[in-house]
């Protein structure tokens, strides 16, 4: 199943068989409002701390996927799931009352691109017949812990994106039948995945967190249309996670200059979760929950329907803590490729 330098094509190709998604307030009046699951007017959640919020989106985000899909906890074999705070406390305290095998993961904001494509491995190989990939985001919790608490009121640079207060989640199974008793068979699969390296370009501008992971991203697809002997149309789409306008002019170009020619078919999910000309967003959305949100609720749905045949998915992640931006280090990328295709 290895699939050039940084590539794996599934023999056995994992289906998603269910998906869900939560958002805030503010993502719900973005131009997916309509297609997200569970939308809470209260950015609290009902709790009393901006990190028990995110803990409960993600077990409501967790619950209804199971309730979506049919199935329980206990079909559930392994959950692959993380978040932007230390020690992936929203996941820990979300998921704990689930009692699913836990395996927390940590991208920074490419996570939903890493537990999909662990997941995948996972159900492909026979280790788990069915898996859930899960990611989120709050934009209080994350504001607090690598940026300055809200009542600071401090600006926003242009270049500057709203981190997503939002999760996704979906289910892997080792076979294409649906649970939710409608008889019908999966229309989604995961082909293969290219997993990212680290790349480094010397920005420190945390900032601007599309300059920090475009070139890590555009790295990631140059490889991904290698490994895979892809032209520049294989696929209908090219989706990265969280690079919004800024970012999108800088991959574009580090692709050109590949010779990788896909403005016609690229779209960031930053920029498609918010209404720029109509929410105060600056440069767009970011954030875990970004890319696992526009997933859920617009691009599976979009390959479930056949309006897109072959999706490359590329959550992409700024690799940084206060720690390491406090002590003037540069902010390094990563991504990860995950390969849907209609079936």
């Amino acid at each position: 199943m290895i699939k050039g330098k940084q590539s794996i094509e599934f023999e056995n190709t994992p289906y998603v068989i269910g998906y869900a998604c939560t958002a805030g307030k503010k993502e719900g009046e973005g131009p997916l409002g309509s297609y997200i699951d569970t939308i809470s007017e209260d950015a609290m959640f009902g709790m009393q701390t901006w990190e028990e919020a995110e803990s409960h989106m993600q077990k409501l985000t967790a619950q209804t996927l199971l309730d979506k899909s049919g199935l329980t906890a206990e079909d559930i074999r392994y959950i692959f799931a993380g978040d932007l705070l230390g020690q992936l406390i929203a996941t820990s305290y979300g998921i704990m009352d689930l009692q699913i095998p836990l395996f927390g993961v940590y991208g920074a904001c490419s996570t939903m691109g890493e537990t999909m494509a662990l997941a995948s491995m996972s159900v492909a190989a026979g280790y788990a017949p069915k898996a859930v990939a899960l990611a989120s985001s709050h934009f209080a919790s994350a504001e607090k812990q690598f940026r300055f608490p809200l009542e600071y009121g401090n600006q926003r640079p242009l270049a500057a994106t709203w981190t997503v207060t939002g999760c996704g989640s979906v289910v892997l199974s080792e076979d294409d039948s649906m649970h939710d008793g409608s008889g019908k068979r999966a229309h989604i699969r995961v082909a293969g995945i290219t997993t990212g390296k680290i790349v480094d370009y010397g920005v420190k501008d945390s900032m601007n967190m599309g300059a920090c992971m475009a070139p890590a991203a555009a790295e990631l697809i140059a490889q991904n249309m290698s490994d895979f002997g892809a032209g520049d149309d294989y696929y209908d789409l090219i989706i990265t996670g969280d690079l919004g306008l800024v970012g999108r002019t800088i991959i574009l170009d580090l692709l050109e200059r590949k010779g990788i020619h896909i403005e016609d078919r690229y779209s960031d999910c930053g920029i498609e979760i918010f209404d720029g000309d109509k929410q105060d967003t600056h440069a767009g959305g970011s954030g875990c929950g970004c890319s696992a949100v526009t997933l859920c609720a617009k691009i599976l749905p979009m390959i479930e329907q056949g309006r897109l045949g072959r999706v490359l998915f590329v959550p992409t992640g700024a690799l940084m803590s206060p720690t390491s931006f406090n002590e003037g280090k540069s902010v390094p990328g990563i991504a990860h490729g995950i390969v849907l295709e209609h079936v």
